[in-house]
């Protein structure tokens, strides 16, 4: 059968991981991907897209979000109100029906990151048990491929062989884990601090060297060795790295012995913006910026990638797998709160959040997430993030995008802000402004390295033909808000601004090689623990509809 092909003529083209920057370029595409122009003279495109006048990227890539599983649903049920007066998707031939809110519904999240020229996407933390319903979600969540990280920071059969000195069995179990749970990479919250809160009232850990009580280990010491465990087995993204003491005023010096603590391993810390705070004692008063002395470690240790977790001013949902913080959070805001212990692995909290532009705290933490976009050097180690819905919606990333490449606009918003934000950060005083090019690092291309996934993120040969294109304007938030087209494998998905089709993209994973000698024990020690069968626990492959593992 002869191949069909599909040309996208005369764009001018950003595609950073292979040194293009604003050239006028044809794309061939066929089979879902990116393929070299034939030599074959007779050959012509089954379909051709008039690409002249505008901007062309790769599809973008969110490395962190919550968008699926258990704590998700919590927040979409805690929420029920605000579905009453949020925006709807209306259930046409193409589409099903959704809500928006701070919390989308499956649907209504996978119609609005294709609308914005979004394909792939990561949910950053869910607990292996439940990590079937996530797949069920994920089966439910049209137009994007994704994974997501498996919670480990607290898991009670890698503290115990942390606690005997055993990293064989820590690589061993890691590896099995993330084949049982089909996700993509180990995800490190609040290490051990997550098990003191189970354990004790009000309980948490405020410092890498304190002992997690019962298992007698640090939170250095869970760092260090799942990192460490994550690198030997040669995963693509090898730890995903929420530190202790979130949002907690002066937790930059644990931040900063939590990028020591990974010894010169590859590890990604997440949401960095909420872990850079100076001050002390919760006192509003001393609250302040630190960005300045963590960025310059990150630029000086290679190792080290983050993504920011930018906050945006207004009414949200805080959904975190750090059971203490969200305690905290709702006793700071006496506000509703859901909290879900998950008995051998992880704990969890939701809670509504309001961030407002005149309140210090608040516009403080705006500005120190922009401050890491200004203050890293290499964009292909910062990427961004608003830890959908923790800081906001992944709606904002367009307003974001105008924030870094329009310095007048940044100005105006810190006008508004509550006038010690400028006095207590460095914002006011950077004049960096992002290009085109930068911006499609850290929203496409930066991402897509960080996560190992070699056919994301360019529009190189092989590449999967995930394809944005976007008319230029001089508003860039309003450029990003609405592609020209938008392509998935190859099919054109959004054309001027309408769903075409609405495919339901891969899964991807990982499956790590481990020593199934090994098995025997974490049966032995899950049927003695767990309330649930062993043979029940692991995901199988025929489980998930389309999968993509990747090495």
């Amino acid at each position: 059968m002869n191949q069909e092909f599909l040309l996208i003529t005369g764009g001018t083209v950003y595609d950073p991981a292979n040194g293009i920057d604003g050239q006028v370029r044809d794309l061939w595409i066929a089979g879902g991907k990116l393929v070299a122009a034939p030599t074959d003279p007779t050959i012509r495109p089954n379909r051709t897209l008039d690409a002249r006048g505008l901007v062309v990227m790769p599809g973008g890539v969110d490395m962190h979000c919550h968008i699926a599983g258990s704590k998700v649903n919590a927040g979409r049920k805690m929420r029920a109100a605000e579905k009453r007066t949020a925006e709807k998707v209306e259930r046409t031939e193409l589409t099903r029906s959704g809500t928006l809110g701070s919390v989308p519904s499956t649907f209504a999240t996978g119609y609005k990151y294709l609308g914005m020229g979004y394909t792939t996407a990561f949910d950053a933390a869910v607990t292996p048990l439940l990590a079937r319903h996530t797949h069920e979600e994920f089966a439910d969540t049209p137009c994007l491929d994704k994974g997501f990280f498996v919670l480990t920071g607290n898991n009670h059969y890698i503290l115990n062989a942390i606690r005997d000195s055993e990293p064989e069995r820590v690589k061993n179990f890691l590896a099995w884990l993330l084949s049982a749970a089909k996700g993509y990479a180990p995800k490190i919250v609040n290490p051990g601090g997550v098990e003191v809160w189970k354990q004790l009232p009000s309980g948490n850990v405020t410092g890498l060297d304190e002992k997690v009580g019962h298992f007698d280990v640090t939170p250095r010491q869970i760092v260090r060795e799942i990192v460490r465990a994550a690198n030997e087995l040669n995963l693509p993204h090898p730890a995903h790295i929420h530190c202790n003491q979130l949002g907690m005023p002066g937790n930059w010096q644990t931040t900063l012995e939590t990028m020591r603590a990974l010894e010169g391993y590859r590890g990604h810390l997440t949401h960095i913006q909420f872990h850079s705070y100076g001050g002390g004692d919760g006192d509003e008063n001393t609250f302040n910026s630190k960005v300045a002395q963590l960025a310059d470690y990150v630029n000086s240790h290679p190792n080290i990638t983050v993504d920011v977790g930018q906050v945006l001013f207004g009414e949200t949902t805080s959904m975190t797998g750090d059971g203490p913080l969200g305690y905290y959070l709702a006793n700071l805001s006496q506000s509703k709160w859901y909290s879900n212990d998950t008995e051998m692995e992880s704990g969890c909290g939701v809670s509504p959040i309001k961030y407002r532009n005149k309140n210090l705290v608040s516009g403080l933490q705006w500005a120190i997430g922009l401050e890491w976009y200004l203050l890293v050097s290499d964009p292909w180690r910062v990427a961004m993030s608003t830890d959908h819905p923790n800081g906001g919606s992944f709606l904002a990333y367009p307003q974001i995008i105008r924030l870094l490449m329009d310095r007048s606009f940044r100005e105006e918003a810190l006008a508004r802000c509550h006038p010690e934000v400028r006095k207590r950060s460095q914002l006011g005083d950077l004049t960096r402004e992002y290009t085109l090019q930068e911006i499609c690092i850290i929203t496409r291309a930066g991402p897509a390295r960080m996560l190992g996934l070699k056919h994301k993120g360019h529009l190189g040969i092989g590449a999967d033909a995930d394809i944005t294109l976007y008319s230029p304007h001089d508003d860039k938030q309003r450029m990003f808000e609405m592609p020209r087209y938008v392509l998935k494998a190859g099919e054109v998905l959004i054309d001027d601004g309408e769903l075409r089709a609405t495919p339901f993209g891969k899964t991807i994973h990982v499956a790590p090689a481990y020593d199934s000698a090994r098995v025997p024990h974490i049966r032995d020690w899950f049927q003695e623990h767990y309330s649930l069968q062993f043979a029940n626990y692991p995901v199988a492959v025929d489980e998930l509809a389309a999968v993509e593992v990747v090495s």
